[in-house]
């Protein structure tokens, strides 16, 4: 494991810090910055994002699709998980919480705006991250590519309606063309990219394909670390200013996070799976692609929307309650012996 995965926290919250104080110290630059726009796509943000996402849609090998009938059941949680259950209690908490339980605490239109994000984390499983969650839990890597590779297959087609669909649900007007050129900009596109480009390496050799992933694999760090800089740069004035509504969001963030977790992890150890795919399958449903929540907020709702901060909100917990749930994936692996 390299020194990114092992201290990954570490890189995280310096990142956060940094981009706070920049934004605090040179908010004109980061207003500058937000101007960059295309079509409601920052161009700024969706570069970095890119330089972020490529290099690991490079390592999912799709032909791995082929083995799915090999042992469906830890696929079909995966799933379940993912597309039918995690996305609908999201939009519920959202609901709830910002409807219902802290409806004294946020003005309606805000509060609307809170819901969307948290809609948008919940609609975007894990597709990057999970790789080193797999990594941390011994789980089977083999597997685990499986398992993201047919997730993204259906992010293609899943994502835009059923955020469309929450989002409608939640009074929450929904421009169809932002959110498709998001699916196509962030999920599409760069996969496309990057099965021709294995396709022209593997054709070569497998050589030349490992070659290129060692060398892309930094860039995908510093995509991953100047993204969340620009995020909390961007966001920074209303962190300091008012870091409650931090809290209030983090509240349901992290609510969903566990209990999604125990229904998976229980679920896994009802079927049997083996602890290296347990892991891994409870762990991809817990987490979020937040990259893609976070650019699809932005071009959505704008970049100093409720809903980009609340895709913020869920990177800053994401990193320690992920590994602190690694930690009982790792503790508890004599529950499937």
């Amino acid at each position: 494991m390299g020194i990114f995965e092992r201290y990954l926290s570490v890189w995280v919250a310096i990142s956060i810090v940094t981009g706070v104080l920049l934004g605090l110290w040179q908010p004109a630059i980061f207003a500058q910055i937000a101007t960059f726009e295309i079509a409601h796509v920052n161009v700024v943000i969706a570069a970095f994002i890119w330089v972020m996402i490529f290099p690991i849609m490079l390592q999912i090998d799709f032909s791995s699709i082929q083995d799915v009938g090999k042992n469906p059941k830890g696929l079909a949680l995966t799933v379940v998980i993912n597309w039918l259950i995690k996305p609908f209690t999201m939009a519920a908490l959202g609901w709830l919480f910002f409807r219902v339980f802290f409806v004294d605490l946020v003005d309606p239109a805000t509060a609307q705006e809170y819901i969307a994000g948290m809609i948008l984390l919940g609609v975007a499983p894990c597709t990057a991250m999970v790789f080193v969650w797999s990594q941390l839990t011994k789980g089977d890597p083999n597997y685990t590519l499986v398992q993201v590779s047919v997730n993204d297959v259906i992010m293609i087609f899943a994502f835009a309606p059923i955020s469309a669909f929450l989002l409608g649900v939640s009074d929450i007007v929904v421009p169809w063309e932002t959110l498709l050129l998001s699916v196509l900009l962030y999920v599409l596109l760069p996969l496309v990219a990057a099965v021709f480009t294995r396709k022209i390496l593997n054709n070569k050799n497998e050589i030349g394909l490992s070659q290129l992933l060692a060398k892309l694999k930094p860039w995908s760090m510093v995509g991953l670390l100047a993204t969340v800089i620009l995020l909390f740069g961007f966001q920074a004035e209303t962190i300091i200013a008012d870091p409650k509504t931090i809290g209030l969001i983090a509240i349901p963030l992290m609510i969903q996070t566990y209990a999604i977790f125990i229904i998976a992890y229980l679920a896994a150890k009802k079927m049997k799976l083996a602890h290296n795919i347990a892991g891994p399958a409870s762990l991809i449903g817990t987490s979020n692609f937040f990259e893609l929540a976070v650019a699809v907020a932005i071009s959505l709702f704008g970049l100093h929307s409720g809903a980009a901060l609340a895709t913020v909100v869920g990177v800053l917990v994401e990193v320690p309650v992920m590994l602190s749930l690694v930690a009982f994936v790792n503790r508890t692996q004599h529950w499937f012996k």
